[in-house]
């Protein structure tokens, strides 16, 4: 057996998010049945990040043990044949390391999330962009992001996973920035947000905090204060699921053998 590394790409509208569930469709699970009907054997997976019901992926990383003799690019194949374009499996290839862990080897994870800002919907941003008709002001939303810049507990940000005594909600965010998407969809606004980790929900907490600053129902200068609180209570509205898309996952160039001691404790969305 040999450690392969997958990058996959997915349409989480009609799935239950990311891991595997008894009795509903996930993108975990369709990968599992597609590769173990390919493989002729059971296989033991695991994702870098978690996300819910109806979050996207474009750069979800999975690794996973496979026969050496396998082909890998005809299990690439097969598999898209099986699973797409709903799922898509990017790339498929060998790690690089033999002790390669999606997960615990992962330095930072990147989300987008998009917001139509028109007056009228857009049908073909409709499953991946959140419809927001109030004029938003995109420099208030941009400044609004300079205090979540660095290490913070993201309390008031973030969901407390169920099951767990006192779980840190400490993650170190290296950056956050609103931009306008230039194309053929007028309004596409893109947010962007890298950190070490992220805990449940604290993506889509914080678009919907700062769509509030852009709106004018909030001030760029109440996010440290809301931040400070630590006060799941205080924070604004949750951004909906469809705009969120898991965009990429960062690994060191050169691997050391894996440790669990850094893993996320949730999913962000």
């Amino acid at each position: 057996m040999r450690r392969a590394r997958v990058t996959v790409a997915y349409d989480g509208t009609d799935l239950y998010g990311f891991a595997e569930q008894v009795g509903v469709p996930t993108v975990m699970g369709r990968l599992r049945e597609a590769i173990e009907k390919v493989a002729r054997g059971p296989v033991e997976m695991v994702g870098a990040g978690r996300t819910d019901a109806g979050v996207h992926g474009w750069g979800q990383v999975i690794s996973l043990d496979l026969p050496e003799t396998l082909d890998l690019a005809m299990l690439q194949r097969r598999v898209n044949r099986m699973c797409g374009p709903q799922i898509a499996v990017r790339e498929m290839r060998w790690a690089e390391h033999p002790e390669f862990h999606a997960r615990f080897d992962a330095v930072y994870r990147q989300y987008r999330y998009h917001v139509l800002n028109t007056r009228e919907p857009n049908p073909f941003a409709a499953r991946t962009a959140w419809h927001v008709i109030e004029p938003l002001q995109l420099w208030a939303m941009q400044l609004a992001c300079d205090p979540l810049i660095g290490e913070h507990d993201f309390s008031t940000f973030c969901r407390r996973p169920k099951g767990q005594e006192n779980p840190s909600m400490v993650r170190r965010l290296i950056s956050a920035k609103w931009s306008q998407v230039d194309g053929d969809v007028p309004g596409l606004l893109r947010f962007e947000i890298r950190a070490n980790a992220f805990c449940h929900q604290m993506v889509r907490s914080i678009v919907g905090t700062l769509v509030e600053v852009g709106t004018g129902k909030l001030h760029a200068g109440d996010i440290r204060a809301l931040l400070l609180q630590r006060n799941r209570q205080t924070a604004p509205q949750v951004a909906p699921p469809h705009g969120l898309v898991l965009w990429e996952v960062g690994y060191p160039t050169s691997l050391p053998t894996s440790s669990p001691t850094t893993s996320p404790t949730s999913s962000p969305g």
